[in-house]
């Protein structure tokens, strides 16, 4: 038996993937053979480790060194030095961005202290492709006790009884929704893992499925024998390849095992999963219109009652949940409801993943516990704002969400709250925005985002938002009339309260909560025609000042011939000519052309 005394994890989520992950692993290979390790180290491919600013990811365990920005170069020192002469190499490891101190222990790093990995728990940890690495870390041992000792009224008690909400946006309290679903009389129903993971910037559900795919199908699993479900689906986009490459290899691997499928356990529960394939459209990520796309119908929402729970996939009792809701059950089970219910707040029990995008120094994953303020997940955790910038607003809850500005940066991150502030929750996007961003602009962004996916079935949403936008690129252009911001919020008001579904009703929430904290920047947009942040390009001018060396680069890089002047003199704008397409100011190596 060979005796593996080292444990090289490489990261293969998306992001090292497209970093060259896979090159590493080959590397690695190669090099151990050189040195003839191959048989003492194993090279173990992972799923996302969280820390994606600085992919890709290597650690030695049993060490647990943690490498960032590994490049294919890099393996023969790593092996080299580390593996073969027992040296840790310093310049690859993780520096922390204030005191520039080297950590090689990723536990020590800042990003990881003041989190609580619970449903990230394995991801980064184990190969997602091999279910003995699951089982080995307590995999399945959930579905054994839910099957062999507890009752389907047990389960949905315990799960009750952690207070565990829906993770998808609504906040639904997940055991209560189980209730439901098991009440319904019925030959036939249904369990569905909603993966249509649509919100810019949002990667919590793809990551979890590519590191952990195991942990998901094992909630559907006990959900389905609590319910009475003996068939479930995850509705993925297809834009995850990766994903739905590791879920199909689960899938197959839990079967072979007979923890899927007829008869699991001989316990006379059945349950077999099927994976369909979405084509992208964020509203499938409404429930009844996903439901409607695994039918092969067009995703479109219907009205409300029936709700899924009495009629739902082909009009049978259906639950659904989403990919980090059904993370978190095995563990409950496990550990009991009581255990659980030690993180979060009173009413926000658990932990909540989020995607740090946007001008933050650590974009990544991170799970937190409910309860955690909104600044420690940027400064603590996200390591503050890029090139030192000031913190201007948070996005939270994607396209349905609000933004929070800096008054809001203590505010405790649980549902209750954020719904309080304007926000919400939502699946877990979490866009940071810098003193540059013209929140005006934010808000168009989002708004065009959830105008263009909007479904058009409801007046409200179809035409509402589309109106909606016009005013906003009318502000935008500096065409911003008197009236423009009472006539926003008052179709955003009529939207919310008159749209079908969930995805149209919080549409205007993007706008409502700038207006709501940055009032002023519409009124200098409307009556000043100026852009505060200098970002509307129909509102900018740029001024060549007495720093121009003139080198000549700025009328060189000008694709419309604005600007003129002779070598080594100052070079002159043509403002009737100038587009305000920024090349001249891109350009400018003197810094010697203002924008404004």
């Amino acid at each position: 038996m060979q005796h593996i005394r080292a444990h090289v994890l490489v990261c293969n989520g998306t992001g090292c993937k497209a970093a060259g992950a896979e090159k590493l692993m080959t590397s690695f290979e190669k090099w151990l053979k050189k040195y003839n390790l191959q048989d003492e180290v194993a090279v173990v491919p992972t799923g996302c480790h969280g820390f994606c600013e600085h992919g890709p990811l290597v650690i030695v365990y049993p060490e647990g060194t943690f490498y960032c920005r590994v490049q294919e170069k890099d393996v023969k020192d790593i092996v080299e030095n580390h593996l073969y002469k027992g040296r840790i190499v310093e310049r690859l490891l993780y520096h922390e961005p204030l005191t520039h101190e080297q950590v090689p222990d990723y536990s020590e790093i800042g990003f990881y202290k003041k989190q609580e990995r619970l449903v990230l728990k394995n991801c980064g940890a184990i190969n997602p492709e091999e279910i003995e690495e699951y089982i080995a870390v307590g995999g399945y041992e959930a579905l054994i006790k839910a099957i062999t000792t507890m009752t389907p009224d047990g389960v949905i008690d315990e799960v009750k009884k952690s207070g565990l909400r829906g993770r998808g946006g609504g906040g639904f309290p997940t055991g209560l929704k189980w209730g439901f679903a098991k009440q319904s009389v019925s030959d036939k129903k249904y369990v569905i893992c909603n993966a249509d993971e649509g919100d810019p910037g949002a990667f919590m559900d793809r990551s979890v499925l590519e590191g952990d795919p195991h942990r998901v199908l094992e909630g559907m699993a006990i959900c389905g024998y609590a319910i009475g479900a003996d068939e479930g689906y995850i509705y993925v986009r297809a834009e995850y390849p990766l994903a739905i490459k590791r879920l199909r290899i689960a899938i197959e691997q839990a079967e072979a095992m007979g923890l899927l499928g007829d008869n699991i356990f001989d316990s006379g529960f059945s349950f077999h999963i099927h994976i369909k394939e979405g084509a992208g459209a964020f509203v499938c990520g409404e429930e009844t219109a996903l439901m409607a796309s695994i039918e092969g119908k067009r995703g479109m929402p219907r009205p409300r009652p029936p709700f899924p729970a009495v009629s739902g996939l082909w009009g049978k009792p259906t639950n659904i949940n989403n990919v980090e809701t059904f993370a978190n059950v095995a563990q409950i089970i496990v550990n009991g409801a009581d255990w659980y219910c030690q993180f979060g707040t009173e009413k926000s029990k658990g932990t909540k993943v989020f995607a740090l995008t946007g001008k933050i120094n650590n974009t990544g994953l991170a799970e937190v516990p409910m309860g955690i303020t909104m600044r420690e997940i940027i400064y603590d955790i996200g390591g503050g704002i890029t090139d030192g910038k000031k913190f201007k607003a948070v996005q939270i809850g994607g396209p349905s969400g609000g933004c929070l500005p800096e008054s809001m940066l203590d505010l405790p991150v649980d549902y209750d709250s954020l719904i309080a502030a304007g926000a919400m929750m939502g699946s877990g996007g979490l866009v940071v925005m810098d003193e540059d961003t013209c929140m005006v602009d934010v808000a168009k962004f989002f708004l065009n985002f959830t105008q263009s996916e909007s479904c058009g079935k409801c007046t409200p949403c179809r035409e509402g938002t589309k109106r909606m936008l016009e005013i906003l690129n009318r502000i935008t252009e500096g065409e911003g009339r008197e009236g423009d911001i009472e006539l926003l919020e008052s179709l955003a008001y009529t939207i919310k309260e008159t749209a079908l579904c969930g995805l149209g009703q919080t549409a205007p929430n993007p706008v409502l909560s700038t207006l709501k904290y940055f009032r002023n920047e519409y009124e200098a947009h409307i009556k000043e025609k100026r852009c505060p942040a200098k970002v509307c390009e129909k509102m900018v001018g740029f001024t060549i000042t007495d720093n121009c060396r003139g080198c000549g680069l700025c009328a060189k890089n000008c694709p419309v011939q604005a600007i003129s002047g002779k070598p080594r003199e100052k070079y002159v704008i043509d403002q009737a000519a100038c587009i305000k397409c920024g090349a001249c100011f891109s350009a400018c190596p003197f810094k010697a052309i203002e924008k404004g």
